[in-house]
C-alpha cells in the first residue's frame, strides 16, 4: 500500500523479439541505507504477463535528456519516496537486463548509488496514480533479517546478500556488475 502523506528477469534479443543491439535506457536507483542498516525498496507491480508481476527494487529510474546521473537520482528520490536534499554517495553496483518496456526500450541499463541517511517515512512527491502508471504499489523498510527470510522477488536477484556485504564492508572501491 502506497503511504499516505500530511522482474524483471533477463531476456535474451530474440525474447524480446530485437533483432540487433537493444535499445537501452539509462536508468539511475539508489540503495538507501539508514542508520539502523535498514534499506528502503519499492514495489513494483507489472502487469500478469511479465515473468515477475510483483518485484522489490530500490528507487529510481530513467535519467531524463539533459540530467547527468546525481540530478536524476536526487529528481527519483524526492518523486519516488519523498527524500530531497540528501548528499549522493559513491556508484556501487551496475545492472543491465532486457525486458520490453512501455517507454519502447528494449531493457535498461542501471547503475546503482549509495545514499546514507537517518530513518524517515516515505512521502512520495507523485501521487498515488502517478506512482501506479510506473508501477509503483508501495515501499517499505526492510532489515537483513527480513530481506534473507522473504518469500519475496529482488531486482537485483541476490540483493539480500549485496545489502549484507555492503553493511558489513562497505562500498566497493568501484562499481560491480550484479546481475539480474
Amino acid at each position: 500500500m502506497l503511504p499516505v502523506c500530511p522482474s524483471v528477469v533477463r531476456l535474451t534479443r530474440q525474447d524480446v523479439g530485437v533483432e540487433q543491439d537493444p535499445r537501452l535506457r539509462e536508468a539511475v536507483r539508489a540503495i538507501i541505507l539508514d542508520d539502523s542498516g535498514r534499506v528502503l525498496l519499492v514495489r513494483f507491480e507489472f502487469p500478469p504477463d511479465f515473468v515477475d508481476s510483483v518485484v522489490w527494487a530500490a528507487p529510481g529510474g530513467g535519467i531524463e535528456r539533459g540530467e547527468d546521473d546525481v540530478s536524476a537520482l536526487e529528481r527519483e528520490l524526492i518523486e519516488e519516496v519523498g527524500l530531497g536534499q540528501v548528499p549522493i554517495g559513491p556508484p556501487i553496483w551496475t545492472r543491465t537486463h532486457l525486458v520490453p518496456m512501455s517507454t519502447g526500450h528494449d531493457g535498461q541499463r542501471e547503475r546503482f548509488y549509495l545514499v546514507r541517511t537517518g530513518a524517515f517515512d516515505p512521502c512520495p512527491a507523485l501521487s498515488e496514480s502517478q506512482l501506479l502508471s510506473e508501477f509503483v504499489t508501495g515501499m517499505r523498510w526492510w532489515t537483513i533479517d527480513e530481506l534473507e527470510t522473504a518469500d519475496a522477488v529482488f531486482a537485483p536477484r541476490s540483493l539480500p546478500a549485496l545489502i549484507k556485504t555492503l553493511i558489513a564492508e562497505g562500498p566497493p572501491p568501484h562499481p560491480i556488475d550484479v546481475g539480474v
